[in-house]
């Protein structure tokens, strides 16, 4: 039996959506100019990237994987986005306190700052995403850029990490993997470039999905941080969304969800798997990321069936999330899922890694699920010719 003949999808109602063109008329609140201001030379730029890919290779091998899917074009801007979010996710890891962790997110903060007005630090993922920036500028004649407020959300969210303070409920999660990984997916979308309500409606639910099994996927190592120089290589702390913290061992499941399965943080401390009401708990979080995924792959049937997607976008007004009125824009909403097809392809992985969790009877310690499937290459393939996830 499948994940999606056990969970239940997202109720969703019915409404009205507007769509959006490429290039036309966007509202998105953009920040400077795109252009490079210092020069970057070609060496660094070929050093930058290097750098990246291994950065990926060894800490995010599924986002690794999965940059074949990702257009040419964009595929520079996309690795630096990512090194980004393991640079940001291996801080907890490599800081010896919250406030040295502070420190190094301020210096992303002010990093962002410096790359979007052209004046990267010199720094391998700044120049790159500098360098990935200023081609989209030039590509596009400043039509399409990045916005801030998104970059700068990314670090943010990772406070949290510093301290492994606990979600108080699942809607805390929800909105925290919203501002990790859905909002990842989102600036890659830009870097296509493409500003589409359907398409960041789509982001916005397989990335709560990807970022609520990540915290999942990583319980077993923030409750019990030495495992973590044990862990299998492939996945890495920062596909996991881990974090080593300041705190020596902590469970990170919602509050609400722990409290409603008779979960107590210091049993899974002590009994590990063992703990009373644990697999429910997890069990419970995980339907919530499988119904993310099974409403992403509903939107998709019903727009191949004509219709719209079935359901309001939640963000939709929201920073960055300005859409103009029906008729702008030249792609069905179906091409435009289509041609963004490659950005929605981490629904494979945390599709799999679902599924083997349920083979495992919710059991989120079993050393199996934090090794990297070998399956995810050729699945993303036949996922990506077959668009659909």
């Amino acid at each position: 039996m499948f994940l999606k003949e056990i969970y239940r999808p997202c109720q969703v109602n019915g409404a009205r959506i507007v769509y959006k063109n490429a290039f036309r008329s966007s509202k998105r609140a953009f920040s400077s100019t795109g252009s490079l201001r210092t020069p970057i030379t070609e060496e660094e730029v070929q050093g930058a990237h290097k750098y990246c890919v291994g950065l990926l290779s060894k800490y995010d091998r599924p986002s690794y994987t999965l940059s074949s899917f990702i257009p040419p074009h964009a595929r520079s801007f996309y690795l630096a986005l990512r090194a980004l979010n393991v640079s940001l996710s291996l801080i907890p890891e490599t800081t010896s306190s919250p406030t040295i962790g502070l420190m190094r997110l301020q210096f992303w903060r002010d990093a962002i700052s410096k790359i979007l007005a052209g004046n990267p630090p010199k720094e391998p993922v700044a120049i790159l995403l500098a360098s990935a920036i200023s081609d989209l500028h030039e590509r596009t004649e400043g039509r399409a850029r990045i916005s801030k407020g998104w970059l700068t959300r990314l670090v943010s969210s990772r406070e949290q990490t510093l301290t492994n303070d606990p979600y108080t409920n699942i809607a805390a999660l929800e909105s925290y993997a919203e501002n990790t990984y859905s909002t990842l997916m989102y600036l890659t979308l830009s870097a296509l470039p493409m500003t589409s309500v359907t398409a960041d409606h789509v982001a916005s639910h397989i990335g709560k999905a990807v970022g609520i099994a990540a915290v999942l996927r990583g319980l077993p190592l923030v409750a019990f941080p030495t495992a973590q120089a044990q862990s299998p290589h492939g996945g890495g702390s920062a596909s996991l969304g881990l974090s080593g913290g300041a705190r020596q061992g902590a469970v990170m499941l919602p509050l609400d969800v722990m409290a409603q399965a008779g979960v107590k943080e210091e049993e899974v401390l002590r009994r590990g798997a063992d703990a009373e009401g644990l697999r429910d708990a997890v069990f419970t979080v995980a339907t919530r990321a499988s119904d993310h995924l099974i409403t992403a792959q509903q939107m998709l049937t019903n727009l191949r069936a004509g219709e719209d997607v079935g359901h309001d976008f939640e963000h939709e007004g929201e920073e960055g999330h300005e859409y103009d009125a029906p008729g702008l824009s030249r792609e069905s909403p179906l091409d435009e899922v289509n041609r963004a097809f490659g950005v929605f392809m981490p629904a494979i992985g945390t599709r799999l890694w679902l599924d083997r969790l349920q083979e495992h009877d919710f059991d989120v310690f079993r050393p199996e699920l934090l090794r990297s499937d070998w399956r995810l290459p050729w699945k993303a393939y036949w996922a990506f010719r077959q668009k659909n996830i």
